[in-house]
C-alpha cells in the first residue's frame, strides 16, 4: 500500500514541491503574472490617477474631462511637430543662415496665415453641427501632415513650408474650436475660467512630457518626432468623437462681432445693427482683448528674438541650446503658475487683474531691457508666460460674465483668431531685429505698454460701472 501511495502522492500537490527544485511550471507561471502585474500596475494606475484628475468635480459627467485630456494629445502633438521642425530650419545650419530660413519660414507660413486666419472663426460659425468633425479633421489632418513633413526633412523638399503651413492652420483651427466648445462643456457651478484652466494646465503638463521625448526620438533620426506626431494625432482624432453630443449643438447660438459698443459700455446690442445677425460684444472684453494682444504679440517677439540673441550670446557659463532651455522652462513654468493662479483667484474682478498682469510684464521688460542680463531674461521669460496665462484666462472670464450666450461661441473663435496674428505679428518683428538685448527687449516693452496704455483706462471704467448694468444684460 506504502509503494502504491508513493506514485500518487508525486502526482499530486507533493509531486508539485518535488518539481518545484528544478523550476516547476507553476512557480514559473506565478513568477511571469507577478513581474506582469508589476509592470502594469504603474501604467494603470497612472492612467486611473489621470482619469480621476480630469474627471473630478463634475467634469467626467458634463464631458469636460474627455475635452481635457483631448487637449492633453493635442499640446503632446504640437510639440513633438515643434522639436522637428526646429531642428530642421533652426539648429541644424548658423546663425545667419538659420535666420534667413526662419525668415523663409515665416514669409512661407506664417504670412498666408495672416491672410487665413481671419477665415478660421466666420468658417467654423458656419459649421456649429460639426464641432467633433471639425476638431478631428484638425486632428487627422496634422497626423497626416506630419507624415509629409518627415519626407520633406529626409529629402529636403520643399513641401515642407506649405505642409508646416497646413499644421498650422489646423492647429489654430482645432485651437479655435476648443474655444468654443468649452462652455458648452461646464459642470455645474463650474466658471469658465476654471474650466479653462484645467484645460490649460493640461496641455502644459502634455507639452513638458512630450518634449523630452521628442528631444530622444530626434537623436535617433530626424523623422521620428514626427512619426511620433502622427500616432499622437492619429489618437486625437479618435478621441474627439468621444465628445458628448450637444458639443455640436447650436441651439440660441448668433454670430460676435468684435467691436465696442459706445452707447452699451457693458453687453451685447439689444437694437438691430446695420449688418442683420450680428451683435456686438461691449467694451469691456474688447479692451481685454487689447491687452491680450500685446502680450500675445510679446510672446511671438520673445520666442524668435530669443532664440537668435541666445544662440549667439548664451548666458553666462552655458552652451546656446541650455540657455534656450532655461528661458523655455523659465516661461512654461511662469505659464503653469499663471494659469493656477487664475483658478484660484476664480476671475474676481476680471478687469483689475489684466491691467495688473500686463503692468506686471511691462515692468519686467523694462528692468530687463535697462537691466539686461541672463537672470533678467529667464525671469521676464517667466514673468510673460505668467502674466499672459493670467490675463487670458481673466479675458475668458469676462466674455462668459459679458457676452450672452447667443453668441459666446462666435466670440471666442474671433478673439482666438486674432490673438493668434498679434503672435504672428510680433514673432514677424523679432525675426528682423538686430541681435542687441538691449535694443530687442525695449522693443518688447514698447509692444506690451502700446496694449496697456490703450487698454488700462477702458477697463478700470467698465470696472467701475459694471454693476450698474450687469442686471440687464441679456440672459
Amino acid at each position: 500500500m506504502a509503494a502504491a501511495k508513493s506514485p500518487q502522492g508525486a502526482t499530486g500537490v507533493g509531486g508539485v514541491r518535488g518539481n518545484s527544485k528544478g523550476g516547476g511550471p507553476g512557480r514559473i507561471q506565478g513568477a511571469v503574472r507577478a513581474l506582469g502585474h508589476a509592470l502594469h500596475l504603474p501604467v494603470t494606475g497612472t492612467a486611473r490617477g489621470i482619469r480621476k484628475a480630469t474627471h473630478a468635480h463634475g467634469a467626467g459627467e458634463s464631458g469636460l474631462g474627455k475635452l481635457i485630456e483631448l487637449h492633453a494629445v493635442n499640446g503632446a502633438g504640437d510639440v513633438m511637430i515643434t522639436v522637428a521642425l526646429a531642428s530642421t530650419v533652426f539648429f541644424s545650419v548658423p546663425t545667419d543662415e538659420a535666420r534667413g530660413r526662419v525668415a523663409l519660414y515665416l514669409a512661407i507660413t506664417m504670412a498666408p496665415f495672416t491672410v487665413l486666419a481671419p477665415v478660421i472663426g466666420p468658417l467654423l460659425d458656419r459649421l456649429p453641427h460639426g464641432r467633433r468633425a471639425a476638431m478631428a479633421g484638425a486632428m487627422l489632418a496634422r497626423a497626416l501632415l506630419a507624415l509629409i513633413i518627415s519626407g520633406a526633412v529626409a529629402s529636403g523638399s520643399l513641401q515642407l513650408y506649405p505642409a508646416a503651413l497646413g499644421v498650422l492652420v489646423a492647429s489654430k483651427a482645432y485651437g479655435v474650436v476648443r474655444s468654443a466648445v468649452v462652455p458648452r462643456l461646464l459642470p455645474p457651478r463650474f466658471s469658465l475660467v476654471r474650466a479653462n484652466s484645467r484645460v490649460t494646465l493640461a496641455g502644459l503638463l502634455a507639452t513638458a512630457v512630450a518634449a523630452p521625448l521628442a528631444a530622444v526620438l530626434h537623436r535617433v533620426g530626424d523623422p521620428w518626432p514626427l512619426y511620433g506626431a502622427f500616432a499622437i494625432f492619429v489618437l486625437g482624432t479618435f478621441l474627439s468623437f468621444t465628445l458628448p453630443p450637444k458639443v455640436d449643438s447650436a441651439k440660441g447660438e448668433d454670430i460676435a462681432l468684435l467691436a465696442a459698443d459706445e452707447g452699451h459700455l457693458h453687453g451685447p446690442h439689444r437694437q438691430p445693427v446695420k449688418r442683420p445677425g450680428l451683435r456686438t460684444v461691449g467694451t469691456a472684453v474688447t479692451h481685454a482683448l487689447a491687452a491680450n494682444a500685446s502680450l500675445r504679440g510679446l510672446s511671438g517677439f520673445l520666442i524668435f528674438f530669443l532664440a537668435f540673441l541666445l544662440r549667439e550670446h548664451p548666458l553666462t557659463g552655458q552652451s546656446a541650446a541650455v540657455s534656450l532651455g532655461i528661458v523655455g522652462v523659465a516661461a512654461g513654468a511662469g505659464n503653469a503658475l499663471g494659469t493656477a493662479v487664475a483658478s484660484w483667484l476664480r476671475a474676481r474682478a476680471p478687469e483689475i487683474i489684466i491691467v495688473t498682469a500686463v503692468g506686471m510684464v511691462l515692468g519686467a521688460a523694462i528692468t530687463a531691457a535697462v537691466f539686461f542680463g541672463a537672470f533678467l531674461v529667464a525671469c521676464l521669460a517667466a514673468v510673460a508666460g505668467f502674466g499672459q496665462a493670467l490675463a487670458k484666462l481673466s479675458l475668458d472670464a469676462l466674455i462668459q460674465r459679458d457676452v450672452p450666450e447667443q453668441v459666446r461661441t462666435s466670440a471666442f473663435a474671433r478673439s482666438e483668431t486674432l490673438l493668434q496674428m498679434a503672435w504672428v505679428f510680433g514673432g514677424a518683428i523679432g525675426i528682423v531685429m538686430p541681435l542687441n538685448g538691449t535694443l530687442g527687449l525695449s522693443v518688447g516693452a514698447a509692444i506690451v505698454a502700446a496694449g496697456w496704455l490703450t487698454t488700462v483706462r477702458g477697463l478700470l471704467a467698465s470696472a467701475r460701472y459694471g454693476g450698474k448694468t450687469k442686471g440687464s444684460r441679456v440672459a
